[in-house]
């Protein structure tokens, strides 16, 4: 019997799911002159923003530049079962913000800037009755970087730019352990830590109408500190416990597991046929082959349910977004955008976690915005769509439940940034 126990406690804790939005679980949305060109503007960089898109195009800024945003989304993922019943995500509201300043002396070619923003985070929560209880149930990430950087021209076509990320994350993580539709038991894992990085950037003009611009964010390892909470209250059920399963109260242990999070590379070229166009296209990657095998390292286990070290077993692959993106500049500092982004998925069938929910994804926005005298403002739709993706063949939970089934995705989002010159 113990042997037996051991068995479905490690199997019911390798599914542990991880949340995310699409390629993983990274926010490239930090602008909405940005958003509204579908995120292609590595190679245009010109507000403060920058500083996350591409650090180089600092230099291309005079005096002091602040810009302060929200990205807000309505996030949808859904879930169809072999039975036919559909399930959407419970958590779909999310607002995230950004604030960047930017100094540019005069007559310079040096300058400098200070971001505060969001790359990755998100959550998703899944009803009680999915049919995938216990692979997982509830995810969330929030991460925070804050982001010194200093831009230096040193051609009169060419700059670079370069800075440190001081990163901090928070996970929480939830799933089911044996009972296949009600809340009786939960094991979960919460836990936050620092790390720090570098990102880089490239901005060259080899033509007048030609801008290639080119970006690099180092991968990071935050160690998650914390801990582990499982319990099994039988108590509350009306046919007892299922076979094997002991009742047990709520246990808390010190926990912790070092999540790697990933590189991200970017290359885009802009062309601008004249003063009025800007037309952009950005390749993206994202090294999510980085994320193999993560250990919850336990302070104590709970035999032989629960070992003292359990794997989260990923196996993600690298993907990429294509992006691109048209700007029309009009009178009186006025302009409009449109942009398009394909985003591949990262997640293979065999560890499929429900709760990141990954698919191939394409997003439409739209943008308007405005850049007077002293004062700024950008506001952007963006409209995501996932086609179906049908998962099948991934690992059974104790229980015999699976994370197959048909996965769509909608998502509805609004961006908005003001900025101030002084």
């Amino acid at each position: 019997m113990a042997g037996q126990l051991e068995r479905i406690g490690l199997r019911a804790l390798v599914a542990m799911p991880l949340v995310a939005h699409g390629a993983g679980f990274r926010l490239p949305d930090q602008d909405a002159f940005a958003t509204g060109r579908g995120e292609a503007f590595v190679a245009t960089a010109d507000n403060p923003s920058a500083i996350y898109y591409n650090p180089a195009g600092l230099t291309q800024l005079e005096g002091h530049n602040a810009r302060a945003g929200i990205y807000g989304i309505h996030l949808e993922p859904r879930y169809e079962n072999a039975s036919d019943r559909d399930f959407r995500n419970q958590d779909r509201l999310h607002a995230i913000p950004q604030l960047f300043y930017a100094y540019a002396p005069k007559r310079d070619s040096v300058a400098f800037g200070l971001g505060l923003y969001s790359p990755f985070g998100l959550s998703v929560r899944w009803p009680q009755d999915t049919g995938f209880r216990t692979v997982g149930t509830e995810g969330s990430l929030a991460y925070m970087t804050f982001n010194p950087v200093v831009a230096v021209r040193v051609l009169p076509n060419l700059s670079l730019g370069g800075g440190v990320t001081v990163n901090y994350a928070n996970v929480d993580l939830r799933q089911g352990l044996v009972w296949p539709a009600q809340d009786y038991d939960q094991f979960r894992f919460k836990g936050d830590g620092w790390d720090v990085g570098f990102n880089l950037g490239l901005l060259w003009s080899p033509h007048e109408k030609v801008f290639i611009g080119a970006t690099f964010r180092s991968a990071t390892t935050v160690n998650l500190e914390g801990h582990t909470e499982y319990y099994n209250r039988v108590d509350f059920a009306p046919f007892g416990p299922p076979p094997l399963v002991p009742a047990f109260p709520k246990q808390r242990v010190r926990a912790e597991a070092d999540f790697p999070f990933p590189l991200v590379a970017v290359f885009g070229i802009s062309y601008r046929p004249t003063a009025d166009w800007n037309f952009e296209f950005n390749a993206d990657c994202g090294g999510w082959n980085r994320l193999g095998t993560v250990l919850i390292r336990q302070a104590a286990g709970f035999p032989p349910l629960i070992p003292q070290t359990l794997p989260i077993v990923l196996n993600w692959e690298s993907s990429w977004y294509y992006e691109f993106g048209a700007t029309r500049y009009l009178r009186n500092g006025w302009h409009v955008s449109v942009g398009y982004v394909f985003n591949e998925n990262s997640v293979p069938d065999d560890n499929y976690p429900p709760v990141v929910a990954d698919l191939d994804r394409h997003f439409w926005s739209v943008g308007v915005g405005r850049r007077g005298q002293r004062y700024d403002f950008d506001v952007a739709y963006q409209f995501g769509y996932g086609p179906t993706r049908t998962v099948s063949g991934s690992a059974p939970s104790p229980a015999g439940q699976t994370a197959d089934g048909k996965y769509k995705f909608f998502s509805h989002a609004i961006s908005v940034s003001f900025g101030v010159r002084f």
